[in-house]
């Protein structure tokens, strides 16, 4: 019987392992899900004028000009040069914020990464899990401890690389997760927890004997931060010690604190190995330096100093000297005498705020530092700093944009790295350089607001209010900030206040603590229009881990903005005074008079009670449509909450929609001519809906894995601005093409409307392009292309006959059936099918074809671009090559300002078919030229008729090399060929002279060249010069350029009299070779005297 259960069980699995199969089949995918975007790519601008957080530096001991850098919220970056370029190297994976990276000190390529910041500051950001790399970063894989959020530390045994330690922070907003101490014996495909202590302690650290890796230490830390708070310590906080390689663990007790702890932060000397050293964050006052002589078995406090485990309390022996000891902290600090003292250890012309330090073995006076500002070198042991002013890796909270001409300007606020300012683009050949930004205010930065008519006013704010109005013009700056009055409680002002010039009066601004204020004149005299809007929640009373509590807690508050405060804040652009105001304790406040009358709304279904309101948009098209993005991730949960409401706040609806479920959504903008067109910055990129919010697609192209904590629209340009949280500023330079995607979906190609194109030619004040000489440590962000940017749609099939065959045998292979095999003829054609293209034709506002563009065919949404230049009259060219250093592109004359046109053919097997007709656009001119010419057609038809005669004589030379040929084989042939008139060699003789003397007259005399005796510029010479001297300027020809024009005309019209006579005298020797029945020379063309015999 149980038998026949058995058989019946296995006879069954394939019928429910069916069932299953049929029940997950894939959803069918939409239009939006299919099409492909990437011709829209993200550019980005810098800066990398302040850098940012670094958490980790892993130097190759074998090379050490190799190293790997762990930024704490921009991925990992690598340097073969030390420090003279760095490449991301971590951009494609699922994480960007990185807290330790690690190379195996058995293989040099191996490389460890834990994802997730290391510290606890309130604007860190999670990570999923260890990667390893097995080829120096070039490909990557996730090993795991993917619910860990925060990796502190990672150790490779020394001798055996299938051993590994992971130091799992664990969840920093809630319980849970992986945490602990992790140890893998196969490489990290598996992983065992070998520390443990409870629900709400991780391990933040793992050090391994370097004598005897069966020793280590690993230190605890139990915390927690929420949106009201953060507790930094608490029993859990503790050393451990484990002698056989992490099977079995000793809290180390004597000499350290009995009180409650919080991080520890230590390491092992490398000098002696005995002395430990590490700082102690406790209650009671009792938190140091406390050292260990012994291993760790006793301690003793050496010093009074600690760092704050909130950002620092990192230790580093120095390598050599065993009483030496470095402490990250916001001033770098140091020992030399085992702990009895420590001093600031230097830090001129240096951003402070220190996280790691590599000290060079074999110089211990050459560090490598990472600190907020980025990475710092000193080979004086801090004397003197030099700064890598290379890495674009700033995290702004903040962006902003103002309206200035010709090209507009980005400005935002920045974690620990001041606001900043800067131009979107420029007309530098080189870019956007650090010398074009500027610093509008100090501190941390956040928002900042431009005045509409005026970009030389700026507002820009640091932390906890302090606004300031910057005067770009001048450089000066005021304070602004309002001020509670004598009757008035205490204000409590956000980290981040929330910033507004109101769309209706450029003088009104709105700035906001816990009340709303309201000035009319840019700042000079504020009104408070608003009580306390928060729910003036007590935090000291809501639960922490389970429990409320002490006012003693290790780092209760610290760096934690006061609860309840501002933090969300928009006017409509459609009707004055109506106001929308939100709290990060979950409130939603409108006011329809100025702040008259408020109404508040504190519930919004599937969002968490008490939910930080990161963002509220109001429509520009609908006054009672207002847009909510609420923000849950400090208590653990990073599902996206975007929200519509269609009645001024009254009832709210979800938008959220397919956004992924694992990823906080920190701000929304909507379209200012598409209302359903809506873009939308998460923890990992950036998402749009061309229908509302009821489907979202990411836009990935050009843009790494990161946070983008804020988003603008630049409406004149169409142009989407994003403020990374660790990788600068990026733009999608017009994004207008997305408007009009849904309607095209089903259109086989389409050119989307073009926006006014601006004319000019790119300047060079370094002298040449690109970096000029400056070195490649001079770090220039790329400008558009400079052109008219041609966007388009392509959804034809464009496939080769070897393709279409190859793809049908696939199916067939899949199916296990035979594959017929094509015949002769069938390959014969594939051989020589020719791959289909694109080509775009530019017309003028004629109707006259006046540039050819050939593309490669991609499927979806690309981009090409018209470089404004007419074709170049220069010879016909099968390949084209870049110009080298000192050249120049071959281009020709730079077309007028007007209307032009541009169509799209397909060409398949030669065959070239119509897609698109032709499309409108224009160009203009951008006229910032102090001499420009008085008549720009004049001007063109000047360069024109110069170009034409560029034709004639590149033709001509052409010509004369292939005559130069002719008569060498006509000579070759007369010397070899029997019956051949050996007297007519002198005839040959003197057409190669004649044929020289042409050449000296086009090219001048090269005898004189290489004697370095002056000669008078030849035709080609004064071409050139005329070309050289106008194709990079607008302005009106000179007369010295009339003159070589009409000198090299003249001379030219000769050298086509003696060419012709020099072609005919040639002629007549290729007619006596033909009489001959001479072999074939080059120019004779074929034998066709010749019949079978």
């Amino acid at each position: 019987m149980k038998k026949l259960l058995y058989i019946c069980l296995l006879l069954s699995i394939p019928f429910y392992a069916q069932k299953e199969s049929n029940s997950k089949k894939e959803k069918k995918k939409s239009a939006l899900e299919k099409v492909n975007i990437s011709g829209l790519k993200f550019r980005s601008i810098g800066p990398a004028l302040t850098a940012g957080r670094i958490a980790d530096i892993a130097v190759n001991s074998r090379n050490p000009k190799e190293y790997y850098v762990a930024v704490a919220s921009g991925g990992v970056w690598k340097t073969t040069n030390a420090g003279n370029t760095y490449t991301p190297i971590f951009d494609g994976q699922s994480s960007f914020s990185i807290g330790c990276v690690t190379i195996d000190p058995s293989n040099e390529h191996t490389i460890w990464v834990g994802t997730g910041e290391n510290n606890n500051q309130r604007s860190v950001a999670y990570g999923d899990g260890i990667y390893r790399s097995l080829d120096g970063g070039k490909t990557w894989k996730n090993m795991g401890l993917k619910e860990s959020e925060h990796i502190g530390m990672i150790a490779v045994h020394p001798t055996n690389s299938s051993v590994i330690y992971a130091a799992a922070y664990g969840p920093l907003w809630k319980e849970g997760g992986e945490r602990g101490l992790y140890k893998s014996i196969n490489a990290g495909k598996n992983w065992e927890l070998v520390l443990e202590v409870d629900e709400h302690t991780g391990v933040n650290e793992i050090h391994l004997d370097p004598r005897n890796a069966d020793i280590m230490y690993a230190t605890t830390h139990q915390r927690r931060r929420h949106v009201f708070t953060y507790v930094g310590g608490g029993p859990g906080s503790q050393i451990y010690k484990s002698t056989d390689g992490g099977e079995n663990w000793k809290k180390l007790k004597r000499g350290l604190p009995s009180s409650i702890k919080g991080r520890i932060g230590m390491d092992i000397s490398p000098a002696k190995p005995d002395i430990l050293y590490a700082l102690v964050e406790a209650e009671m006052d009792k938190q140091g330096l406390y050292k260990s002589t012994d291993r760790g078995e006793s301690w003793k406090k050496v010093n009074r100093y600690v760092t704050s485990g909130n950002y620092y309390q990192e230790v580093f022996c120095d390598p050599l000297d065993e009483n030496k000891v470095f402490f990250m902290d916001t001033w770098l600090h140091h020992t030399a005498d085992g702990g009895k003292t420590v001093v600031k250890t230097g830090e001129k012309s240096k951003h402070v705020d220190n996280h790691c330090i590599w000290i060079d073995p074999s110089d211990t006076d050459h560090w490598v530092v990472g600190c907020d500002g980025g990475i710092y070198e000193t080979w004086d042991h801090a004397s003197n700093w030099h700064f890598k002013p290379n890495l674009p890796i700033t995290q702004f909270y903040k962006v902003a944009v103002d309206n200035d001409y010709p090209f507009y300007n980005v400005y935002g606020g920045t974690q620990d790295n001041n606001s900043l300012g800067g131009p979107s683009r420029t007309i530098n050949n080189h870019g956007i350089m650090n010398s074009d930004w500027y610093i509008t205010n100090g501190g941390d930065g956040f928002e900042s607001a431009i005045d509409p008519d005026n970009p030389n006013i700026v507002y820009a704010q640091s932390q906890y209010g302090w606004l300031v109005r910057y005067d770009r013009q001048s450089g000066e700056r005021v304070g602004i900030k309002p001020m509670a009055h004598d009757s008035m409680l205490a204000l409590r002002w956000n980290w981040d206040a929330p910033l507004l010039i109101s769309p209706h009066n450029n003088k009104r601004l709105y700035f906001a603590a816990n009340r709303l204020f309201r000035s009319e004149n840019r700042g000079n005299e504020w009104t408070c229009i608003s009580p306390d809007l928060s729910q003036q929640i007590d935090r000291n009373q809501l639960e922490v881990m389970g429990r409320i509590q002490s006012a003693d807690a290790v780092m209760k508050n610290k760096s934690t903005t006061m609860y309840g405060n501002i933090v969300a804040l928009d006017e409509s652009p459609l009707q004055e005074d109506l106001l929308f105001v939100g709290t990060d304790d979950g409130l939603i406040h409108v006011s329809e008079n100025a702040g008259g009358d408020w109404k508040m709304y504190d519930k919004f279904k599937n969002v968490p009670k008490d939910t930080y309101v990161n963002a509220l948009v109001t429509s520009k098209h609908d006054v009672n449509v207002v847009y909510a993005v609420f923000n849950n991730h400090k208590n653990g949960d990073f599902k996206p909450y975007v929200l519509v409401s269609k009645d001024k706040g009254k009832s709210w609806k979800s938008i959220s929609s397919n956004l992924p479920s694992r990823g906080t959504v920190y701000d929304i903008a909507e379209d200012h001519v598409d209302p359903n067109l809506l873009f939308v910055g998460t923890e990992f990129g950036v998402f749009f809906s061309y229908d509302g919010g009821e489907e979202w697609k990411q836009i990935k192209a050009g843009l790494p894995t990161i946070a983008v904590k804020d988003i603008e629209i630049q409406e004149r340009e169409n142009d989407l601005v994003l403020a990374t949280f660790g990788r600068s500023f990026y733009i999608l330079d017009d994004y207008s093409s997305l408007r009009n995607l849904s309607s095209n979906l089903a259109s086989k190609a389409t050119i989307f409307e073009m926006k006014k194109s601006l004319m000019y030619m790119d300047a060079r004040p370094l002298g040449l392009r690109g970096k000029g000489s400056q070195g490649e440590s001079h770090y220039t962000a790329k400008n558009p292309p400079l052109g008219a940017v041609i966007t388009y749609f392509f959804n034809d099939t464009l496939k080769t006959s070897k393709d279409l065959r190859r793809k049908a045998e696939k199916k067939l292979i899949k199916k296990g059936e035979d594959v017929a095999y094509p015949t002769l003829n069938q390959l014969r054609a594939e051989d020589r099918q020719e791959k289909p293209y694109l080509i775009f034709t530019i017309y003028d506002n004629d109707g006259n074809e006046i540039r050819k563009m050939v593309e490669k065919p991609s499927l979806g949404v690309n981009r090409i671009v018209w470089d404004f230049r007419m074709t170049p009259q220069s010879n016909i060219k099968l390949k084209t090559s870049q110009p080298g250093r000192y050249g120049e592109a071959n281009a020709g004359p730079l077309a007028l300002p007007g209307t032009y046109y541009v169509s799209l053919h397909k060409v398949v097997d030669g065959l070239a078919t119509l897609m698109v007709d032709k499309t409108p656009f224009e160009c203009e001119w951008l006229e910032e030229l102090s001499l420009p010419a008085e008549s720009k057609e004049a001007l063109l038809a000047f360069q024109q008729k110069v170009d034409r005669l560029r034709k004639a004589t590149d033709a001509a030379g052409e010509v004369l090399s292939e005559d130069k040929k002719r008569l060498q084989f006509i000579e070759a042939a007369i010397k070899s060929y029997p019956a051949l008139d050996i007297k007519l060699i002198e005839k040959v003789k003197q057409l190669d002279k004649m044929r020289d003397d042409i050449s000296i007259s086009m090219y001048g005399d090269p005898s004189l060249s290489r004697r370095d005796l002056e000669q008078n510029e030849s035709i080609a010479s004064k071409v050139g010069i005329v070309i050289w001297n106008m194709w990079r300027n607008r302005s009106e020809p000179t007369q010295t350029n009339n003159m070589l024009y009409d000198n090299a005309s003249s001379e030219f019209e000769k050298v086509i009299s003696q060419m012709t006579k020099l072609d005919a005298e040639i002629k007549g020797l290729e007619k006596y070779l033909e009489e001959k029945e001479v072999p074939f020379t080059p120019g004779r063309g074929l034998i066709m005297n010749w019949s079978k015999e």
